[in-house]
């Protein structure tokens, strides 16, 4: 295909996948408030009509006249997105698709299969830690004090909560496809567990936006689970590569062992050396006798 039919490709691709978002983003518009009800339930409110002492409790507000408007755009724009993953994703796969080789498919759709769950599940732990993330955080406020949460803010949080949590549960699956594609074994993975489970925890302690230990915690455990989960599907990969070709793990200069017995091929017949012609012995002795004359 020529370089402007990819492009008119490329760009039907994209359209499609924003008409897609946009249509889901107005319907998600309407259900608005379901949606910020939704994303304000981990925090700990404060009963209608009270305002909370100390790290009891929170209420949740608008801080300016706009921000009920762009929080409302921001929250339908976000749903809108995850409602029609399915379609843009799609349209993303069509344009790559026919590109590539048939066992690259074939690992393609083992990655999205296993990429998937592992981000929601990640985004289901961040939003089940939320509500005790948010009573630690709120239990440092004194007392004589009261907290006023912006709805903007809570959402920020959230999303950041979500993504940090479903990006981190991809680890694992990036160090198998290494692995598949032969760029680390099992084995070396396994020898990186020390220096691999002090990052975890020091990533959960930097990344998670509550900085308080649960957190650092509810992220850093189920990461180094999958770790280990993921060395063992390697080495049991590099067992498999080892019996189906057992010079599959030796470095490109590395040399393999080599067999040199000879081989009994049959039929050899001896060779003779043949008598010089006439000529050519004369030559020789001419030569020899030259030769002698020579150094005499």
């Amino acid at each position: 295909m020529p370089l402007a039919e990819h492009l008119r490709e490329l760009r039907n691709r994209l359209a499609k996948g924003l008409l897609a978002i946009t249509v889901a983003s107005i319907i998600a518009a309407f259900y608005n408030r379901q949606l910020m009800k939704f994303l304000s339930d981990p925090v700990p409110k404060c009963p209608e009509g009270t305002v909370g002492n100390g790290g009891n409790c929170a209420t949740v507000t608008f801080n300016d006249l706009l921000s009920p408007f762009t929080t409302t755009v921001k929250v339908s724009f976000m749903a809108g997105i995850i409602i029609s993953s399915p379609i843009w994703l799609y349209q993303l796969w069509a344009f790559v698709a026919p590109g590539l080789h048939k066992h690259e498919r074939k690992y393609t759709y083992a990655f999205v299969s296993a990429a998937v769950p592992l981000f929601f599940g990640g985004a289901w732990l961040a939003y089940a830690i939320m509500p005790i993330s948010m009573r630690v955080l709120l239990g440092i406020t004194p007392d004589g004090t009261a907290n006023f949460l912006p709805m903007d803010k809570i959402l920020d949080f959230i999303v950041r909560m979500i993504l940090v949590f479903g990006a981190a549960f991809e680890l694992p699956l990036l160090l198998v496809m290494l692995n598949f594609t032969g760029m680390v074994t099992g084995r070396r993975m396994l020898g990186w567990w020390r220096g691999v489970v002090m990052g975890v925890f020091v990533f959960g302690a930097v990344a998670t936006p509550t900085t308080d230990p649960f957190g650092m915690i509810a992220l850093a455990g189920p990461i180094v689970v999958l770790y280990f989960m993921a060395v063992g599907v390697s080495i049991l990969n590099d067992k498999r590569k080892r019996k189906n070709d057992p010079d599959a793990e030796l470095d490109d200069d590395e040399a393999s062992d080599l067999d040199l017995t000879p081989e009994d091929i049959g039929g050899n017949e001896p060779v003779t050396a043949r008598r010089a012609l006439p000529e050519q012995a004369g030559s020789d002795h001419r030569d020899r006798v030259n030769g002698f004359d020579d150094v005499t």
